[in-house]
Parts: C-alpha cells; sequence; structure tokens
C-alpha cells in the first residue's frame, strides 16, 4: 500500500489548537470535493499510531481525505495539564475538527463520517449523538471509557479510587509534585502473566511494534475523576441514528471492548447498523495486525461507500 501525503494542520479552538495530520488520496485534486473521515486515536496513543497509520492510510488509499487528530492535552494537541484524559473534552474536540473541515475547499461538507479505535471507537460513538455533521460511525474494537474506569481501571471500586483522586489533587493545589503514572507495565517481560488486553497493550505500546513519540500511555493522576462520571453510551437509544458499524474481536479481554461492542449495537437507534466479530482476534489484533484489519477494512471501506 503506497503511502499518501500527509499534510499536518492546527485545528483552532477558543482555547488551543488541535494538531491533525490531514492523509489524501491517491492523485488528489485541490479543485474536487471529497468525502472526509476523522480518525481518533486509542487513550494514552496519538494520531501517529492506529487510527492514524492503519484505518486513516487504508481510507485515504480508498478516496478518503482523513484527518487524524491528537486529544487535548495530549500529543502534539495544546492543553495543560498535560496527560489529562478528559472524556467531555474529547467529544468535543471532534466539533472543532468538523468545524475546520467546513473550511477546506476539497472537502463536501455533507459526507463526514468518524472512525475511531479503542477509546477512540467509543468517543467517535459519543460524539456522533450530538454532532449531526456526522454522517456515518465506525468504532474499531471501541471502548466505553467510563466503563473502563469503573471497573479494570479502579479494580472495581470506583469509589475508594475517587477518593485517592481527590486527596492527590488537594495535594497538588496545596504544593505536592504532580502525580504521572504510566497505565501499563515498563516492558513486556513485566506483562507477562497479565489480562490479555494489559500484555497485548504493552506489547503494541513499549515495542517497536506501535510506539511513537506521542503515545505515552501516561495518566495524570489528580485529573481522572471525570471520567467516571461519564458514559459513552447515554442516550445511544434515541440520539445515535447515524449508520454504524462496530467491529469487535471475540477473544474478550479487561478492556471491555467485545462487551461494549455488542451493547452499543443491540442498544444504537441507527436503522443502518452492523456488527463485525473477528473470529479468534483480540483487541489488540484490531491495532494493526493485517488479517484481522483486513476483515475490518474490507467491511468499513463499503460502508462508508454506502453512506457518505
Amino acid at each position: 500500500m503506497t503511502a499518501p501525503n500527509i499534510e499536518t494542520v492546527a485545528v483552532k479552538t477558543p482555547y488551543w489548537d488541535i494538531a491533525a495530520n490531514i492523509q489524501f488520496p491517491p492523485d488528489f485534486d485541490a479543485s474536487k470535493k471529497y468525502p472526509a473521515i476523522i480518525a481518533a486515536h486509542p487513550i494514552g496513543s496519538c494520531k501517529e499510531q492506529t487510527a492514524g497509520n492503519i484505518y486513516g492510510k487504508a481510507l485515504a488509499e480508498a478516496g478518503y481525505v482523513v484527518i487524524a487528530f491528537d486529544a487535548s492535552y495530549q500529543g502534539e494537541s495544546g492543553g495543560e495539564p498535560r496527560f489529562t484524559e478528559d472524556p467531555w473534552q474529547r467529544v468535543a474536540d471532534f466539533s472543532h475538527v468538523v468545524d475546520f473541515l467546513l473550511t477546506v475547499p476539497y472537502v463536501d461538507a455533507d459526507r463526514i463520517g468518524v472512525i475511531g479505535v479503542c477509546g477512540g471507537g467509543g468517543y467517535s460513538i459519543a460524539a456522533a449523538k450530538t454532532e449531526r455533521r456526522i454522517k456515518a460511525v465506525a468504532s474499531i474494537t471501541g471502548v466505553n471509557f467510563g466503563n473502563l474506569l469503573n471497573e479494570a481501571f479502579s479494580a472495581y471500586d470506583p469509589v475508594a479510587t475517587l477518593e485517592a483522586i481527590s486527596a492527590q489533587r488537594s495535594a497538588e493545589v496545596l504544593g505536592a509534585e504532580a502525580e504521572v503514572q504510566n497505565l501499563l507495565p515498563p516492558t513486556v517481560e513485566d506483562a507477562k502473566g497479565a489480562n490479555i488486553d494489559v500484555e497485548e497493550a504493552t506489547e503494541y505500546y513499549k515495542t517497536d511494534r506501535g510506539q511513537a513519540p506521542g503515545g505515552t500511555t501516561c495518566s495524570l493522576v489528580s485529573r481522572r475523576a471525570s471520567g467516571y462520571g461519564w458514559d459513552a453510551f447515554l442516550n445511544v437509544e434515541k440520539l445515535l441514528t447515524q449508520p454504524l458499524i462496530v467491529v469487535i474481536g471475540d477473544k474478550p479481554g479487561a478492556f471491555g471492548a467485545y462487551r461494549d461492542g455488542l451493547e452499543v449495537y443491540r442498544r444504537a437507534a441507527s436503522t443502518k447498523k452492523e456488527l463485525v466479530v473477528a473470529e479468534g482476534f483480540s483487541h489488540y489484533d484490531l491495532y494493526d495486525q493485517p488479517e484481522p484489519v483486513k476483515i475490518a477494512l474490507d467491511r468499513v471501506i463499503p460502508f462508508f461507500a454506502a453512506n457518505l
């Protein structure tokens, strides 16, 4: 697959710039109008990883203008304090990216879709509920971040975890040093024997397979609290009416993508919706492994062709 041309842009917002890469179709002609797809990266990831360099690249090759962006507070985007994973802000970022696309002369404003991987899949669904300029949604092994926090990321004790977060934030206000935690073990060897999602995440993010400068997998402890009260799937029965495709692997892990994918597929109000189960593959297989990625793209590319 020939790598498409890439342009780095700054998406203006009222508070800081969002960094994004635009990938162009082969034989791109700026005098024409193209459908556009927004690509959203996983939690702790960045625009240069799976959403951009795997799915974004393939969709650009298929004829779409693809814009992969770094979440606020992360990667090359603005926002302080760094390493903040704020689901409310991440959803708001989508609307600013849509605003930007409307100012680009070669983008057809009536044909904007979104694709997200892992947490980006959950955020894509959440954004589409209220951002009606998004016309079609693809979730690749999407995770509802609120579920993840209340379950695996808090050892199923969210109240005790929130008490600890509150104590850390109070300490920082009074002068203590900020606590930044890595969400994964430091090496593949350290991750051996852990849940499949933790083990495979470490293999992806901590080796040459998936490492990128902006993909830190770090989290600022004192700014985690808001996510515990957030639910990507709230009101999907009423508000998520756009065409939807959900891709999951059938090897479930602690991060919950298999369960979350089945749930949102069942609950979404979309009259056009598809569920794709990559049999024999896991959450992180769908990040970059050729066979499951092909299973996903063989359905996602025709889905966007039919709905954008």
